[in-house]
């Protein structure tokens, strides 16, 4: 069995390393030779390959099953919809004929709830963001091309909540310089520790019969702020203020949806127990030696 990390970034990389523990041959791919050497020294066999870029795309290694997780870089210059939607499908187009499982890593952006409403996956797609519109389609496009292979190919698509963990805690910089948070503070947040985020993509990839999709989310929504306290005691920063977001900006767009993602359907179907469960043990676990105390609101 082997897989191929396609995008191993914050999320990729950390899939890649808990297969690899499990004795499987791991490809992965990265944009540069630094990051080529990073991973090597992880375990995966490193693939220096661009989704924008055809030819860098023809000789990928053959693999078993494939877990997609590219994230967009705004310091590339390319647009979003160029990274998701254009991307995949160059990647696609060049994947070998006896893979078995395709995982996508999607978001929970694809839903634009704004009153706190439960989402779980019977619910319909409405995206209000052009993130969230973005992402849908290239599900979309995943699902077509998913039907030209005739049930050769199983596909999953995880639609995961907001990443956090080691080196990525919103905001924490500037709660620890007592700078305002651009929001609402009684929008809700969703979010997913990132060891059980790759988790998530390890038993997606593994299980026999898989759902076609899978909300990945801890058990618990929280509000803007009751997380940006947390994080503001676990730092010993003074307690967060917030200001109205400027119109038009990417925090504005943030403010349009407020939900609640339902997560038990992944729990059972993916037999995912969650190592933290919510940000009272998340949040300590991911700030690390940067915690000069602990503590919840």
């Amino acid at each position: 069995m082997s897989t191929l990390c396609f995008g191993c970034g914050y999320l990729g990389e950390r899939t890649g390393v808990l297969l690899g523990r499990d004795g499987e041959r791991v490809f992965g791919t990265v944009r540069s030779a630094a990051r080529a050497a990073e991973i090597a020294a992880r375990g995966i066999e490193p693939v220096i390959a661009d989704v924008l870029n055809r030819d860098s795309l023809r000789n990928l290694p053959t693999a078993t099953r494939v877990f997609y997780s590219v994230g967009f870089d705004r310091s590339a210059g390319a647009s979003m919809r160029s990274v998701y939607v254009d991307g995949l499908l160059n990647v696609l187009e060049g994947l070998s004929s006896t893979l078995s499982r395709f995982v996508y890593a999607s978001s929970t952006g694809v839903y634009g709830q704004t009153e706190g409403e439960w989402v779980d996956p019977e619910t319909r797609p409405d995206p209000r963001t052009e993130s969230g519109k973005i992402c849908l389609e290239a599900e979309e496009r995943l699902s077509e091309w998913a039907r030209k292979r005739d049930g050769r190919t199983s596909v999953v698509v995880l639609r995961f909540a907001g990443l956090y963990g080691p080196g990525r805690v919103v905001r924490s910089s500037l709660i620890a310089r007592g700078v305002p948070i651009p929001g609402d503070p009684s929008k809700l947040l969703n979010l997913i520790h990132i060891d059980d985020a790759a988790r998530a993509a390890v038993a997606a990839l593994a299980i026999p019969k898989p759902d076609a999709m899978y909300l990945v989310s801890d058990d618990r929504p929280v509000t803007r702020l009751e997380y940006y306290s947390m994080v503001a005691s676990l730092l010993g920063a003074p307690e967060p203020r917030f200001v109205v977001p400027e119109a038009g900006s990417l925090d504005m767009g943030r403010d349009a949806t407020s939900k609640r993602i339902a997560n038990h359907r992944t729990k059972t179907g993916l037999g995912l127990e969650l190592a933290y469960p919510d940000i009272t043990t998340g949040l300590p676990a991911a700030l690390g030696d940067q915690s000069t105390g602990a503590g919840s609101t």
